[in-house]
């Protein structure tokens, strides 16, 4: 099911610390930092914190500018964003600021924890997830029941540490402080986990007054049939190739990727590459890589239509050439259709030759705006 785009946000010291152990909240941002992430809460469309923050911190979690807000309502959107805590026991504190101040809110919690924060009388929607505290679940919820399409995510560390060990954050937003905590009780952005492998994409970095804003991606493809943040980065790269195909009539525009298992991208193409009239995208993608490549058998293929079961222009499908490179994952966002060769099924010939196939649809109107023109 699809997710909301997943920020995370933090401000840490140079140490890793969100925190010292003191009876005071350590400020690490500086005062143009707390307005660019006020710039961020206003883009959201909710605003995600455990537990733990709620009752350390007792937030409010408010877009402070008045015109952030005016414009929030000007494009008809909400005043505040829809504020979510997370609880697996439900134990809240009711007079807690989150639940009096914004608009609308929620509480995901667990079966147990749901009685009890409807025994507290939690000023807020509570939405049980099963025996344990369902991630997917909650993010699937949150995009389909309240429609919730950028999510960021503001603590504390141990929710930043779940969502990125189960690979379902898109980005992190990091504002390092010049600042050396030292003591070992502290809480820290980012405890043990079993992590995806691969390193980050930096996508950013910028001096705010004395802190520096660091921003990354991560890189690394899911396994299986499971699909993980970055899958829908490279799926939407794969989009984005399909657009620069030149037009034709009797072909699909199709993107592609090749993507190592550590996140490093091998190699990209789209239909009708270097004026080849009957090139495919992953035909073209594939042609680039080294066939004694070993990082082949643990890659992923994203391409933006269903990789081709049959085809006249060629002697072998992009299904076959696919299993022939030794790659056994692909992920695509539409289902190719009957509109030049009726009954497609390449996903069923990859099934067969023991690739995992994940479809991420979400991403189908985008793979299908350069294909308009075409009938059906």
């Amino acid at each position: 099911m699809p997710h909301p785009h997943v920020l995370l946000s933090a401000a840490v010291s140079l140490d890793g610390c969100l925190d010292d152990t003191g009876p005071e909240r350590l400020l690490l941002s500086s005062p143009a930092d707390f307005d660019r992430v006020d710039a961020v809460r206003a883009s959201a469309d909710a605003i995600l914190v455990g537990a733990g923050t709620i009752r350390a911190d007792n937030p409010r979690l408010l877009v402070r500018s008045a015109e952030r807000r005016a414009a929030r309502i000007a494009a008809g959107r909400p005043e505040f964003p829809l504020k979510v805590a997370v609880s697996g026991t439900g134990d809240l504190d009711p007079a807690a600021a989150f639940w009096h101040t914004g608009g609308q809110k929620i509480l995901f919690t667990t079966d147990q924890g749901a009685e009890r924060a409807r025994a507290r009388a939690l000023a807020a929607d509570i939405v049980p997830l099963g025996p344990a505290l369902d991630w997917a679940g909650a993010l699937e919820r949150l995009y389909g029941r309240y429609g919730v399409r950028r999510l960021m995510v503001e603590g504390g560390g141990s929710v930043h540490t779940q969502l990125l060990r189960d690979g379902l954050a898109d980005e992190l937003q990091l504002a390092v402080a010049p600042v050396l905590v030292g003591d070992p009780a502290a809480p820290r952005l980012f405890g043990p986990g079993a992590y995806q492998h691969g390193r980050l994409r930096l996508v950013e970095t910028r001096r705010i007054e004395d802190v520096v804003l660091a921003r990354y991606q991560p890189t690394a493809p899911g396994t299986g049939a499971r699909a993980v943040a970055a899958d829908r980065h490279w799926l939407a790269l794969a989009c984005e190739l399909a657009e620069r195909c030149p037009p034709s009539a009797t072909a699909f525009s199709v993107g592609a990727v090749v993507v190592a298992a550590d996140g490093t991208e091998l190699a990209r193409g789209h239909s009708r590459e270097g004026a080849d009239p009957v090139a495919h995208a992953e035909e073209a993608a594939l042609a680039k890589t080294d066939p004694a490549d070993p990082r082949l058998a643990g890659a992923t293929v994203y391409s933006s239509l269903e990789p081709c079961a049959r085809r006249a222009s060629r002697p072998a499908p992009c299904a076959r050439l696919i299993l022939g490179a030794g790659v056994r994952r692909v992920v695509t966002a539409w289902r190719e259709p009957d509109t030049f060769v009726p009954g497609a099924d390449g996903s069923g010939v990859l099934t067969a030759g023991g690739a995992a196939v994940v479809v991420l649809p979400e991403y189908e109107e985008r793979a299908k705006a350069p294909n308009r023109h075409l009938p059906g």
